[in-house]
């Protein structure tokens, strides 16, 4: 069985879907921590006391913070959901889950758990910020509902479903022209021609 650069098997199932937005996540990554480099260079040459050491160490922390700020790969096929990040991989078989949970906090996650003991967390971002990709795993979810697997999640699976569809909505609307009116504050009425005194 091959795999596929993110690690998802690729025999018999030519449909691998991928986070759209990881390039651009990885770009601003990249670019946020080269400013920060760039930053302390600046900061540390300005003060007479850069050196080579002190820049090798700028760009030791610049690169830690590079890793910190990269966001995991995650991709789907039917059956599995792998999040590769920097620090290594981990995979759940979507086919077999157990349990969804939410966990709101600073960073909010969504930790997704199969019978075989798999665990991934991840931003529930990725998926509402990728159709394609909530598709594969709603489908899946749905099916070990249905088969009375999936025992804890079905709430977190919902708000998720209504994310997911809200976001859709705004994207068509957005593409078609029809989004949201603006807003204009009561002084730039009053300034219009015939607008309210």
């Amino acid at each position: 069985m091959g795999r596929d650069r993110d690690g998802v098997p690729t025999s018999g199932h030519p449909c691998v879907v991928r986070d759209g937005n990881w390039a651009a996540d990885v770009r601003f990554a990249c670019s946020y921590a080269a400013a920060f480099f760039g930053m302390l260079l600046v900061i540390d040459a300005g003060a007479g006391s850069l050196s080579p050491w002190r820049a090798a160490l700028w760009a030791v922390l610049a690169v830690l913070l590079l890793a910190v700020l990269t966001p995991p790969r995650v991709s789907a096929r039917p059956g599995l959901l792998v999040s590769r990040g920097v620090w290594g991989e981990t995979s759940v078989r979507t086919d077999r889950l157990v349990a969804v949970c939410r966990s709101d906090g600073v960073a909010r996650r969504l930790v997704l758990r199969d019978a075989e003991g798999g665990r991934v967390e991840i931003d529930p971002r990725v998926l509402v910020d990728n159709p394609p990709l909530w598709r594969v795993v709603d489908e899946d979810a749905r099916a070990c509902l249905a088969g009375g697997l999936l025992l804890c999640g079905a709430a977190a699976l919902r708000q998720l479903a209504v994310g997911v569809d809200r976001e859709t909505a705004r994207a068509v609307f957005r593409v078609s022209g029809l989004g949201p009116p603006l807003r204009v504050s009561p002084e730039r009425v009053r300034d219009r021609p015939g607008g309210e005194p």
